[in-house]
């Protein structure tokens, strides 16, 4: 990264699918799509102009990791994605999800029978306009359906080629551990940030096997981040602000965290990019973490 440019790259790469033909590599710090819509994650956005012109600068941004779903609008955020960036530059890389539904703003509701993951999957190919998802993530495992069920349809469309790689969302050590009987799982998407740490097991276990975290809500919440609190005075010491404190504490919590901070401004986007470049005491990063533990457990 050359001085005073802004750049996803300086997170460095993460690889997923092995050494083989078939992985891929993108930037440690991508974009999440989820806010790019209406509120409630429901309907399109207030701004169509702007949304757009945040992933447009994602991707100028060095930007090649973009998470989305089905579920976001429902199927706002994948068209957006398609309407901004196709034909899609060399190397990025589009994961989606499917397995809720949307009963209305701020509503999910599991659904992981065989049919409806086949249907999901057929209509994200369509909305994002291409022949294979980069990543398929099963967006909640459905307690209503046999797991294996689920894995194994996501199994079927990798081997029919419209799923190149396959993640998991909101699960546990054990459930991971089942999945890897059925499927290669190269990512996780738990909950996860400087203030909400709950999921440590699960990201633990991940570095241990090579399988990508990719945090949701990574921007930290609570008690934590209260104005005139540990991250405000902690980024006011380095010189930054509180968002970019909580980027740069998950790029050094583990070498296969992956967050995706989201936004629909493009001055927010830039914002949690220069994160990406953030080289701080690695102490009181540790002693920022220690501190959110803390107040996790007894907040």
């Amino acid at each position: 990264m050359t001085a005073g440019k802004i750049s996803a790259a300086a997170a460095g790469e993460f690889r997923i699918g092995g050494e083989g033909p078939g992985h891929l590599r993108f930037h440690r710090l991508g974009f999440g799509a989820m806010r790019l819509t209406g509120k409630g994650i429901w309907g399109e956005p207030s701004d169509r102009g702007e949304a757009i012109r945040v992933l447009r600068r994602a991707v100028e941004l060095d930007v090649n990791f973009i998470d989305t779903a089905d579920s976001y609008g429902p199927e706002v955020s994948e068209r957006l994605i398609a309407e901004a960036l196709y034909p899609y530059p060399h190397g990025l890389v589009i994961a989606t999800k499917g397995g809720l539904l949307r009963p209305g703003p701020d509503q999910w509701v599991p659904h992981g029978t065989p049919e409806h993951l086949r249907a999901a999957c057929e209509g994200s190919l369509e909305r994002l306009r291409v022949e294979r998802i980069d990543l398929y993530q099963l967006h909640r495992i459905d307690p209503k359906v046999p797991t294996e069920d689920q894995l194994g349809t996501l199994l079927e469309l990798q081997t029919q080629g419209k799923i190149k790689h396959i993640g998991l969302s909101e699960v546990t050590v054990g459930q991971i551990e089942f999945a890897r009987t059925i499927v290669a799982v190269e990512t996780v998407q738990n909950r996860y940030s400087v203030s909400d740490q709950s999921a440590d097991d699960v990201v633990n276990y991940c570095e241990q096997a090579g399988i990508g975290f990719i945090p949701w809500f990574p921007l930290a919440a609570g008690e934590l981040s209260a104005p005139g609190g540990p991250l405000d005075r902690t980024a006011a010491e380095f010189g930054i602000t509180p968002a970019q404190l909580a980027l740069a504490w998950l790029l050094w919590r583990s070498p296969v965290m992956l967050p995706i901070p989201g936004t629909s401004k493009v001055p927010h986007l830039e914002e949690n990019v220069a994160a990406a470049g953030l080289r701080l005491d690695q102490a009181k990063l540790r002693e920022l973490g220690e501190l959110g533990r803390t107040v996790k457990r007894t907040g």
